[in-house]
């Protein structure tokens, strides 16, 4: 969890309190039903995010003190140079930091609307969702002349049958204005919303 002060707002995957502390979280289980234990006298589901780390001496991704094993869950947080700050996240397992840059870098660095951004045709670059091979993935919304393109550069590209896929995740935003106005949205992929109490 990231976290920065701020102004009083709220959002899906930011949030804020009264004080005016934003936060970046993402709730997870991992897998679909967690560890597949449930907590008796709350009924609340543990999640398996500790599957992917090893206890075994020479292992990738050891857990053990001192070191930060790699892992799907990337909070972000941005305290931008013009005041505002965005609180965003993703699901989608390996391919959360593609999608966050991608977010980022259409909202912040080409000026792309919020909600826009979200919305835009997505790719996904190697072994994600347990994919047994490293191709580049992208939505069937992207144009025939784009695909030619990435192909012509030497990339592996499968085009995905649906125009918003499950597989490029699950995003949402909230961006806090100098202003105190709040822009907040969430992806089209998934039910949601974003809504300001």
């Amino acid at each position: 969890m990231a976290a920065v002060r701020g102004r009083r707002r709220y959002g899906l995957d930011g949030a804020a309190d009264a004080s005016g502390l934003v936060v970046s979280y993402i709730q997870s289980l991992y897998w679909e039903f967690g560890s597949g234990c449930v907590l008796r006298k709350t009924g609340v589901l543990m999640q398996n995010r500790g599957v992917s780390f090893s206890l075994e001496p020479g292992a990738l991704n050891r857990l053990e003190p001192g070191r930060l094993p790699v892992h799907t869950l990337n909070p972000a947080l941005a305290v931008l140079r013009d005041g505002r700050i965005m609180a965003y996240g993703t699901m989608g397992g390996d391919a959360q930091p593609q999608i966050q840059a991608a977010l980022f870098t259409r909202h912040i660095g080409y000026r792309v609307p919020l909600a826009r951004a979200l919305d835009q045709p997505r790719c996904v670059l190697g072994q994600t969702w347990g994919s047994p091979h490293a191709s580049l993935l992208v939505e069937s919304r992207f144009t025939e002349g784009v695909v030619d393109q990435l192909r012509a550069a030497g990339h592996d590209v499968e085009v995905l049958g649906e125009a918003y896929a499950d597989s490029m995740g699950h995003a949402g935003a909230v961006l806090l204005h100098p202003n105190g106005t709040l822009e907040g949205a969430h992806d089209p992929r998934a039910d949601g919303g974003a809504a300001g109490l």
